[in-house]
């Protein structure tokens, strides 16, 4: 047996749906059964900066192998971080 869904009223503006829909379950809206994956290729990453501090030593010789590469050490850094988490 299938749960008859609520219909979607038309709104005046912007305003008017975000107070419509703080007021609502939007499950008893939604169909998952029709849903489709969307796909943004266009949004960045969420970034979150962060404090690292760093032996004089390692950064000095994080900034030599960023140099010999020619990027930048922060872009290194990442890459390096990025290439351990994702060893199994």
């Amino acid at each position: 047996m299938s749960k008859r869904l609520k219909t979607v009223p038309k709104f005046a503006d912007e305003t008017a749906e975000r107070e419509f829909w703080d007021k609502r379950d939007f499950t008893e809206y939604l169909d998952w059964k029709k849903a489709q994956h969307a796909v943004f290729p266009n949004l960045k990453p969420s970034r979150q900066t962060i404090s690292l501090r760093l032996p004089h030593h390692l950064l000095d010789a994080i900034q030599g192998a960023a140099n010999a590469r020619d990027v930048p050490y922060q872009s290194l850094i990442k890459v390096w971080l990025q290439e351990k988490v994702e060893k199994p």
